[in-house]
C-alpha cells in the first residue's frame, strides 16, 4: 500500500488533532483460544502475548521458561495438553482476545516492555487501556518517534518482523545541515556499512522543506539503520520519524497517543504480500 497521495511521496503531514484519551478504547476482534496439543513452546509463549515467536525462542534457551515445574531449553518441545507453562516464574495462558494497538511513539521511551533501570518505556504510554498482555513489533530506538505496533500476536508480530516479507517503512530524517544531492544518490545506490549492504527503496529531499529534511523509504530492519546511513557520510541526525509503517499512517494520531487497528487495518495487516 503506497503513502496517501495528498502528501506526495516524502511531503511531510499537516499536523493533526489531537486524539481524545478518554475512556477505554473499543476492544479488539475475539478470537477462540488456540489448541495447544503438540505446539512448539516458542509459539506457546508468543501466544500468550509475551513476545514475538522470535523473542520467546531466545526467552526459552535463556532458561526462563518452565514446563511443569522444570527449567525446559528446547524452544521445539511439543507442548501437551495439561502442560503447566511458566514464564519468569509467572503461569501463563494464550490469550483469547488479539490486541493491535497503533502508537505515535514519542522521543525518550524505549521500546521495551519494562526495564530494569526504571525508564520510560512504551508500556507508560499504553498504561491500562489494555488487559492482555502486549508487546511492542520491531524497535524504535530511544530518540526515535513514530509509528510503533504493539500486539498479542505472535504470529503477525513475526511475519511483519522477517525481512523476507519486505514490509515497508517511511522516516523523516532532520539532518544537521543540507544533504548533498550526491549523498542521496549515494543512498540510492546502496552504502556499504560495517555489516554489509544498506539496500533503501528510496530517498529524497521533503517537499517544501529546507534541504536538510530527508525522506527515506525502506523494508529492512537492522539495528540504527537510518541513523547509521547519514553517519555514515558524515551527517547527524537531529530527527528521525517513522511516518508511515505497513500501510499504517500517522492520521488522527496525536505524538504520546494510542489506537486500536481498524478490522480493514488488522486484514490488511494480515494479507499483505
Amino acid at each position: 500500500m503506497p503513502p496517501p497521495k495528498k502528501y506526495g511521496r516524502y511531503g511531510k503531514k499537516p499536523s493533526q488533532p489531537s486524539a481524545e484519551p478518554g475512556g477505554q478504547p473499543e476492544p479488539g476482534p475475539i478470537h477462540e483460544k488456540p489448541v495447544v496439543e503438540g505446539m512448539r513452546l516458542n509459539k506457546y509463549v508468543a501466544h500468550c502475548g509475551i513476545c514475538s515467536r522470535r523473542q520467546a525462542a531466545e526467552h526459552v534457551k535463556a532458561g526462563l521458561v518452565a514446563v511443569n515445574g522444570a527449567v525446559e531449553l528446547s524452544p521445539a518441545y511439543q507442548v501437551k495438553e495439561g502442560d503447566e507453562i511458566r514464564f519468569r516464574g509467572e503461569l501463563i495462558e494464550p490469550e483469547v482476545r488479539k490486541v493491535y494497538l497503533l502508537l505515535n511513539k514519542p522521543k525518550g521511551y524505549l521500546t521495551t516492555v519494562s526495564d530494569d533501570r526504571g525508564r520510560k518505556t512504551v508500556m507508560d504510554i499504553v498504561g491500562n487501556r489494555v488487559e492482555e498482555r502486549i508487546f511492542p513489533v520491531g524497535r524504535l530506538d530511544r530518540d526515535t518517534t513514530g509509528l510503533l505496533l504493539m500486539t498479542n500476536d505472535g504470529d503477525l508480530a513475526k511475519k511483519l518482523s522477517h525481512p523476507s516479507h519486505g514490509v515497508r517503512k517511511f522516516y523523516q530524517v532532520t539532518l544537521d545541515k543540507p544533504v548533498d544531492k550526491a549523498h542521496l544518490e549515494a543512498i540510492r545506490k546502496g552504502l556499504e556499512l560495517e555489516d554489509g549492504l544498506a539496500p533503501v527503496d528510496g530517498v529524497d529531499y521533503v517537499r517544501g522543506r529546507p534541504k536538510n529534511e530527508v525522506g527515506i523509504e525502506i523494508h529492512i530492519g537492522r539495528n540504527r539503520i537510518v541513523r547509521r546511513i547519514f553517519e555514515h557520510l558524515g551527517y547527524e541526525v537531529k530527527l528521525l520519524d517513522r511516518v508511515y509503517y505497513a500501510g499504517l499512517t500517522k492520521k488522527d494520531l496525536s505524538r504520546g497517543f494510542c489506537r486500536h487497528l481498524t478490522e480493514k487495518e488488522i486484514i490488511m495487516l494480515k494479507h499483505f504480500s
